[in-house]
Formats: C-alpha cells, sequence, structure tokens
C-alpha cells in the first residue's frame, strides 16, 4: 500500500513526537498564567525560561534577546512596524516574503520604502544595494534563506556594507533555522539587529515563534497591554506552543550539518531527475538550502501539475504558501526575471529530515508519468 509522501517542508513540518510529549502537560494539569505570582504561575514562567534559552542556543544569542511572538510573520511585523516611529525609508529585498513585504508598504507611507532587486539567481544585486544605501535608509530587511527558491543571502556581508549608515537590520530567518547554522552574535557583530523565526517550520507547533533583537534596538510594541515579553508583546503567553518551540529548536540542531549534507545530495539527485523530464530549476547557480528545489515544466501550468501530484499521493506547492490566497506567478521568480509563463509553471519540493532517496524515485517516476498524461491531454485537445 502506498503511503502519501510529504514534500512541503518549507510550508510546515510535522511535529516531533517528542515536542507532542513536552507540550502535552501544559495543556492539561499544569495550566498556570507565567505571570502569577504562585506554585502554578512559577512553574510556567520557569517553562517559558527554559524554552528562551533553548531558542538562544540555537542561533548563538543570549535568552534575553529572545522576544516570543505568534510566529514569523508576527515576528517580521514586530520590526518593521516597531520602527514606525523613525518614519524613514524601508529598503527590502524584492523576494521577501508577504509578512515583510506588507508592512513595509504600510510603514512606506510615512517614509517611503524601496525594494532592493536580485540577480538571475535570485542574490542581492549589490550595486542597487549600494545605491539604495546612498540614500541612507532608517531600515533594512533581507532575508537570510528564501521560502521559495532556498537562495542564501550573505546577510553579514549586505550588514558590514550598511553599517555606516546606521540602518536598522532585520532578518527573516525563519527557512533558515533548523537547516543552516545561524549565529546571531557574529551576525549582530557585523550588524543585524533583528532575527525572525518560527517553530512549525522545524518540527515545532504552529502559534509560536520569534524576534531575536539586539536590546539596544527601540521598538514600538503592535501590542500593548500587560508588558510581557519586555513590554514588546503583551498576553498572556502561550505556554504549550513556547515550550514545543524550545525543545523543537533544540532538537533541530542535533546533526544539522549531517543532516544538511544528506538532504542535499537527495535534492542534487531529485534535480537530475527534473532536468533529465526537461525541468527548469530556479536559483541553481547559487548557494541554497540542502532541501529546497523550485522549478518548473514548460508549457505544464504549476497548478495543475500540483493538483495532479497531489491525487498521486505527493504534497508539493506551487510557491509560498502564505501566498496561496493570490495565485499568479511568483513575485519571487518575476523578481529574478523570470518570464511570467514559465513563473506561472513552478512547483516547490521541500524535503525534510524524514525523505528518503525511494521516495525521491517514486517522485520521478510519478512525476514522468504525469508529464505524460498532460502531454497527451493537450495533443488530443489541439
Amino acid at each position: 500500500m502506498f503511503a502519501p509522501v510529504y514534500f512541503d517542508c518549507n510550508a510546515t513540518t510535522p511535529v516531533d513526537s517528542a515536542v507532542v510529549e513536552a507540550m502535552l502537560p501544559w495543556l492539561s494539569q499544569r495550566y498556570g498564567n507565567p505571570s502569577s505570582r504562585h506554585e502554578y504561575g512559577r512553574a510556567a514562567r520557569a517553562a517559558v525560561d527554559r524554552a528562551r534559552e533553548q531558542v538562544a542556543a540555537a542561533v548563538g544569542a543570549h535568552p534575553s534577546e529572545v522576544v516570543f511572538t505568534s510566529g514569523g510573520s508576527e515576528a517580521n511585523n514586530l520590526f518593521i512596524r516597531g520602527l514606525g516611529h523613525l518614519r524613514g525609508q524601508i529598503g527590502i529585498s524584492a523576494v521577501e516574503h508577504p509578512s515583510v513585504r506588507e508592512p513595509a508598504r504600510f510603514a512606506g507611507r510615512l517614509g517611503g520604502w524601496r525594494e532592493i532587486a536580485v540577480d538571475g539567481e535570485g542574490r542581492i544585486d549589490r550595486e542597487d544595494f549600494g545605491r539604495l544605501l546612498q540614500q541612507r535608509p532608517t531600515a533594512l530587511s533581507i532575508m537570510l534563506a528564501n521560502n521559495e527558491t532556498g537562495v542564501i543571502q550573505d546577510i553579514a556581508v549586505l550588514a558590514e556594507q550598511a553599517k555606516p549608515t546606521q540602518a536598522r537590520f532585520h532578518s527573516d530567518a525563519v527557512q533558515a533555522l533548523g537547516k543552516m547554522p545561524i549565529d546571531f552574535r557574529a551576525l549582530n557583530g557585523a550588524g543585524v539587529h533583528a532575527l525572525s523565526l518560527s517553530a512549525h517550520k522545524v518540527g515545532g507547533p504552529k502559534g509560536a515563534g520569534a524576534l531575536v533583537v539586539d536590546k539596544r534596538l527601540e521598538l514600538e510594541p503592535l501590542i500593548a497591554g500587560g508588558g510581557q515579553e519586555r513590554g514588546l508583546r503583551s498576553g498572556t503567553e502561550n505556554v504549550p506552543a513556547i515550550v514545543g518551540f524550545g525543545l523543537a529548536c533544540e532538537l533541530a540542531a542535533v546533526d544539522l550539518a549531517p543532516t544538511a549534507l544528506r538532504l542535499a545530495s537527495l535534492r542534487d539527485e531529485l534535480e537530475r531527475g527534473l532536468i533529465g523530464l526537461g525541468a527548469v530549476v530556479f536559483g541553481q547557480g547559487a548557494k541554497r538550502l540542502a532541501n529546497t528545489c523550485f522549478f518548473a515544466l514548460p508549457h505544464i501550468d504549476g497548478e495543475t501539475l500540483v493538483g495532479k501530484l497531489d491525487r498521486a499521493g505527493f504534497a508539493v506547492a506551487s510557491g509560498s504558501a502564505c501566498s496561496s490566497a493570490h495565485p499568479g506567478p511568483s513575485h519571487v521568480l518575476l523578481a529574478m526575471g523570470v518570464d511570467a509563463q514559465l513563473a506561472q509553471a513552478a512547483v516547490r519540493v521541500s524535503l525534510g529530515r524524514q525523505t528518503s532517496s525511494a521516495e525521491v524515485g517514486d517522485f520521478l517516476n510519478v512525476l514522468g508519468q504525469t508529464i505524460f498524461q498532460l502531454k497527451r491531454l493537450a495533443a488530443l485537445a489541439g
């Protein structure tokens, strides 16, 4: 009996069984409010503090630099909208996640905003970045690893280049967490002031994330009230999700390098097969996350292919899960100069720790059969 195969780990990951076990007591008998002074509250506060240490350790930060949020989107908004009082120009890359692009548009009504161009591989165009710096922006947001292509930006070098402008520098590191080493202390020294993280991308629960932020950076809260999270995120903490987030980060750091090597080998195996089937692989010439492959088969609609593969037992995506409400060519690919028709054919495969070589082989076999069927239907219709 064929078991369905999950190849959409950049959208979300299965929650690790150990994470589920760690969360369960905080969903039942251990129900205290972390702000309460009694034993129940103290236990909850200790659990949140422990999770804060685990998240910080995963990215080379100090626990006091970790501000818990509901996820990566809120963390991105907290940085960008939290700097609204400065009313200066905001520069973001042209391939950012919608949770960076949309608040940047909103904040830009006051001080202006600008997208930084990328090259054909999805890397920051250094000349365009230099032109932006001449305008002395107040804030910059450039993602560490792209959620669609997996392309990795050299954030440390870019932040060093931006240092003379004194711009506040943020990076969406949601996709990078658990897939590549992250050292906030080194990045902070280079000029990065904040990183966004999310639990459900690394085997943790949905509903928990963090902004890792330099304590010297002044941000205005999105949610005011009880003063939790250094006053930056008021509201009773989601203790079960935070506990799960902490453990997920700890587990993700285990065997990080060998896991990345194994996934890179599987991705390369996948891409050799895809190219043999006539596919175009995006960002292939750039440094990428080991688990991510974004490809297109010319003249085959991406959404149609995703639907066919789903019915065949393979869960893949046609782009960012957060963009599914707005169908159309990927803005990431368009920014890379990809033709709109080819971009409409794009499909993303994102592998996980559970992925096997047999699953990759099965996928290529099914994809080949699906391509044949679609081309035959197109010929009959023509």
